[in-house]
């Protein structure tokens, strides 16, 4: 029985001070990517950058000073609704691509790992929860989650948790 399509997921590993084990980045984000139901013909990226490059786009894109830990870039303007939505209609999860559609480019993920390895024990975690972390919510972005308002910021976080509960933290090495 083979399995069913999965989204596009591509990861570069654009730094050297931190090291990343990229492949297991890849599916931590294959993981949160099924669980949210995300169509098998979206593409995201998955980009670890250093300190220099992360400040860079903080500038130039949020107006933000210094290095941060992860920034998301949705590309398509219609976010994909995450969770099982029955009744909204367009092709099911595993439903071919029509040869006439685009791939739907939901965005990039950039992260700064050695900001990560810095803010970690400030937030009472290891390096790895962290990162995870980043990970999850660098997407969850990507699909819509924001935290402006304190409702928003508190879906957010359950959700985070949850996916780290059966994604990382079950299978932390």
């Amino acid at each position: 029985m083979s399995s069913p399509p999965r989204p596009s997921l591509y990861g570069s590993d654009e730094q050297s001070a931190v090291e990343v084990d990229l492949p297991r980045w890849l599916r931590l984000a294959n993981s949160v990517l099924d669980d949210e139901s995300v169509p098998s013909d979206a593409e995201v990226s998955l980009i670890f950058v250093d300190e220099e490059s992360i400040a860079d786009l903080n500038r130039r894109f949020l107006e933000g000073t210094g290095p941060t830990d992860v920034l998301a870039f949705p590309i398509d303007h219609d976010h994909v609704p995450s969770g099982r939505r029955p009744d909204s209609g367009g092709r099911g999860p595993g439903s071919p691509v029509e040869a006439d559609e685009p791939p739907m480019v939901l965005g990039d993920v950039v992260l700064c790992p050695a900001v990560a390895q810095r803010q970690a024990p400030e937030h009472g975690q290891t390096f790895d929860d962290e990162l995870a972390l980043l990970v999850v919510h660098g997407l969850l972005h990507l699909l819509g989650h924001d935290h402006a308002e304190d409702a928003d910021a508190a879906a957010m976080r359950r959700r985070e948790q949850e996916l780290l509960e059966r994604h990382h933290r079950r299978s932390a090495p």
